[in-house]
């Protein structure tokens, strides 16, 4: 497992990160605070406070880790 950073501060980014990760059969958590969601439910994105970053917690390891890193290097901080 990977914990990283990320900023979804916008709903074209929302909509755009959860496009991107459901490519990925790994599973993906988002921490705001004491809320732990599911990173493919939109629904649950919006939940959370977005005008603050928010840590993802990638559960994956090898070349499918590096897979997910590459593709959301624009959403990391």
């Amino acid at each position: 497992m990977k914990t990283v950073q990320i900023s979804l501060n916008s709903i074209d980014k929302v909509k755009a990160f959860v496009n991107e990760i459901g490519r990925f059969d790994c599973d993906f958590d988002l921490v705001s605070g004491r809320y732990v969601i599911d990173a493919k439910s939109i629904m649950g994105i919006f939940s959370l406070d977005l005008s603050k970053p928010i840590d993802l917690n990638i559960h994956a390891d090898g070349s499918s880790l590096d897979d997910v890193i590459g593709k959301i290097q624009d959403y990391i901080i």
